[in-house]
This record gives structure tokens, C-alpha cells and sequence, in this order.
């Protein structure tokens, strides 16, 4: 069911928008007001998984405003599902890490792969394996079209149809069952505890490092969107959602530069020591990352056709950063 709206009423109600999103250090503001928007006020509701909200705002348009996986967001567009982001990525992540195998499978290296069945937690379009599956194919030159790649779940985007290589996890079974099996020489988004099962590329965290001091890569895992009905009745709503995130992330990144929190993020803490914000926002401080998960994208058969950038985000913000 769609969540209810307060609009504004003939005595000048502030607009209340419904809103999905996870509370982290630099959405903490957002969440306990302290950061308030100008044109509206966000009225939360608490998803404890924010998976859950995804799917509800995909299919339902449950919220006004909702946190949402980049891919899904991408894959969402091209099915002409009616909402558009804001460039603002509240969640950002290395992948490196998320490949793992067994080490009885014979594999030696992420080529030996090729030909062999590995699984997926949930859809073929979560970010983390578009992401994963680019550095197999890019770092390790990994033909993708070689792999089965084995479902645990469904997508998001319920018109999506995957490439004829994306099987579904036979009934009854699970990703990481098969796994410690050997029916499975990899997996990824999976986390089990067994001797036999460990990350195929050595080194992970280093590793997504080095790839961010090389050539800048730094994954987007998650960014904003607005129902586009919100968007047309509030034409100020996208430059203000962006500036009240800001405001937002620049607190956090105040009292995270001051030693002001108990147990900061090690990763905005890395990122911040290698290339200095952790959490840029706007389209040209993360143009090639933007560019760059379109293209997986369509590599991996996720979109029919590229999009340009500025076709994801709303007018209003192309030119703006934080």
C-alpha cells in the first residue's frame, strides 16, 4: 500500500514526504532533525532492512522519497518505472572482497571460473555482483559469458528477464549449501563460515584500495529517488533534497576530521587518507563511476543500452556537488 502524504493544506502545511533510508553517520542529521529541508519535512518510516524498501519502491511506489541499489535504480529506469535520483549516494562499498570460493572446487584463479557455476545471493542486478562480476572481467579477464551464474532470489524489477547463462538455485537448495558442497565453485554476497571457503581474490580490502589510489575507483552501491508526481508538484524538491544531504554529510565529515566519533567508518577513514572525501556527491565528482556501472551494466546484459549520466538525475541537480 502506498504511504500516506501530507500535503499542504489551505493553512500553509508544511508538505510531509514519506521517505525510506537507513541511518548512518552522515544521514544521522537527516534522521533526527537536525538537518531540516527547506520545502518539506521527510516523514521516515524505519525499514531495518533497506533491501525491503527497495523492492516495495520498485514495485509499489511505497514512498515519496527512497533510498535505492544503483543497478536497480538503472535497471528500474529502462522499464520505465516512474522515478527519478538524485545525485546523492548514501552507500559506497569495494567489492573485492565479495567473491568467494571453495578451495576444493580446483580453482586456482578467477579465469578458472570460466565454465563453472557460481552463485548469486539474490537478484543477477544487485549492485555488489555488477560490481563484483566487473572486476573478474576487468581485472582478471574473466569471460563472463562462460559462467552459469546460479540465483538465490529474484529481482527487484520484476519485468526483468537475464541473460540465458542466469539459472535459478534449484528448490529447496541454497547458495551457501552448494557452496561448501562443491556444486558451486563460487559465490558471491555470501558469508560462510568454513575452512574450505574463502575470498578468491587475496588481499580484498588492499586490493579495493589499490584500485581506488590507481585509477579511482571507488564503487557507488546506493543514491536517492523521488517519486516523479512529488517531483513535478515541487519543483524546488530535488535542489533542496540534495542541499539538506549535504548539509548532512558535511556534520559527519566535520566530526569525523575532528576525532568527534567513538568508532568511525575504516573505510571513509582509508578513503579520506587516499583521495579525501569519502562521500562525494553530484555527477561530476562521480562521473566515471556513474559512467562506468552503466557500461557494466549493459556488458553484464542488465541494460539493453547505455544512458547517459544526466538522463538518471534530476535537471535541477546536474550541476550540483558537495
Amino acid at each position: 500500500m502506498r504511504s500516506l502524504r501530507l500535503h499542504d493544506n489551505m493553512n500553509g502545511m508544511t508538505k510531509r514526504l514519506s521517505t525510506a533510508l537507513a541511518t548512518r553517520g552522515h544521514t544521522e542529521a537527516l534522521k533526527d532533525g537536525s538537518v531540516k529541508p527547506r520545502t518539506f519535512d521527510f516523514a521516515f518510516e524505519e525499514v531495518p532492512v533497506i533491501i525491503k524498501a527497495f523492492r516495495r519502491m520498485v514495485r509499489s511506489q511505497d514512498f515519496d522519497i527512497c533510498e535505492l541499489a544503483m543497478t536497480t535504480y538503472r535497471c528500474s529506469r529502462a522499464y520505465g518505472k516512474p522515478f527519478t535520483a538524485v545525485p546523492v549516494f548514501p552507500m559506497r562499498a569495494f567489492h573485492h572482497g565479495a567473491i568467494v570460493y571453495n578451495t576444493k572446487s580446483g580453482i586456482r584463479s578467477p579465469k578458472d571460473l570460466e565454465g563453472r557455476r557460481v552463485g548469486v545471493n539474490r537478484g543477477y542486478t544487485v549492485t555488489t555482483g555488477v560490481w563484483a562480476r566487473s572486476i573478474l572481467q576487468h581485472e582478471h579477464g574473466v569471460d563472463l559469458g562462460t559462467v552459469t551464474w546460479v540465483l538465490w532470489g529474484d529481482e527487484h524489477v520484476a519485468e526483468y528477464q537475464p541473460p540465458s547463462n542466469v539459472v535459478p538455485i534449484e528448490p529447496g537448495a541454497t547458495i551457501e549449501q552448494l557452496l561448501m558442497s562443491g556444486e558451486l565453485a563460487a559465490a558471491i554476497g555470501v558469508q560462510v563460515e568454513s575452512p574450505d571457503v574463502k575470498p578468491l581474490i587475496p588481499n580484498a580490502k588492499d586490493a579495493g584500495f589499490d584500485a581506488l589510489r590507481q585509477r579511482g575507483h571507488y564503487p557507488i552501491n546506493h543514491t536517492v529517488v523521488v517519486r516523479n508526481d512529488v517531483l513535478d508538484a515541487n519543483p524546488e524538491l530535488a535542489a533542496d533534497l540534495f542541499a539538506a544531504f549535504a548539509d548532512a554529510k558535511r556534520r559527519y565529515i566535520d566530526k569525523l576530521t575532528s576525532g568527534r566519533i567513538d568508532a568511525p567508518d575504516p573505510v571513509h577513514v582509508r578513503v579520506m587518507e587516499i583521495a579525501g572525501d569519502p562521500l562525494p556527491y553530484g555527477i561530476e565528482p562521480n562521473r566515471k563511476m556513474l559512467d562506468s556501472i552503466v557500461r557494466y551494466a549493459v556488458e553484464q546484459g542488465i541494460l539493453p543500452r547505455p544512458f547517459a549520466v544526466e538522463e538518471l538525475f534530476a535537471p535541477s541537480t546536474h550541476a550540483l556537488r558537495a
